[in-house]
């Protein structure tokens, strides 16, 4: 975290672009019995945990939370594992969500698992969409579209406390 960053979205803002995902999801999924939302470790994570509790508090939905590791900065070199087994969420409606998407890399890596097993739907979410595409990847659900140079970044601070929300450094 650098000592000049300034602010893209407050905590506010940010609570109701993830509440807005969560009922674009809803829409998308109503006749799903159980959806799974799949967080890349660890911001992604952070930001499907409350994915989650948001959709819970608007449908009838059962919201089963996986946890999606991997090393962003080497992906090809490392695995991508998950906090269960795949084969538990075969015939799901998917949902990988991360915080920020940038080149599309480290989403694009973290869907391995999810191609070795017969799904329903596989759909992305990000809190923020940079547009710097590397790879052919795009969100299905966005809060906030934002236009930066390379050189910046975008930073999604989501664990309680004061500085809660979105960052531009």
């Amino acid at each position: 975290m650098t000592a000049t960053r300034t602010p893209i979205l407050n905590r506010t803002q940010t609570l109701q672009k993830i509440k807005r995902i969560a009922y674009e999801i809803y829409e998308n999924n109503f006749q799903e019995e159980e959806i799974v939302l799949a967080g890349i470790y660890d911001r992604g994570y952070l930001f499907a945990r409350i994915l989650e509790q948001e959709l819970k508090a608007i449908s009838p939905l059962r919201v089963r939370l996986v946890k999606i590791s991997l090393e962003k900065f080497s992906p090809v070199q490392s695995a991508v594992t998950l906090d269960c087994p795949a084969k538990d969420l075969r015939n799901r409606s998917i949902v990988v969500v991360d915080d920020v998407l940038n080149s599309g890399r480290t989403l694009m890596h973290s869907l391995q698992p999810f191609l070795q097993i017969e799904i329903k739907k596989l759909q992305t979410a990000v809190i923020v969409d940079r547009s710097h595409r590397s790879f052919p990847i795009a969100a299905g659900y966005v809060g906030y579209s934002l236009s930066t140079t390379i050189q910046e970044h975008i930073e999604a601070v989501l664990e309680d406390g004061e500085a809660f929300g979105v960052y531009l450094s």
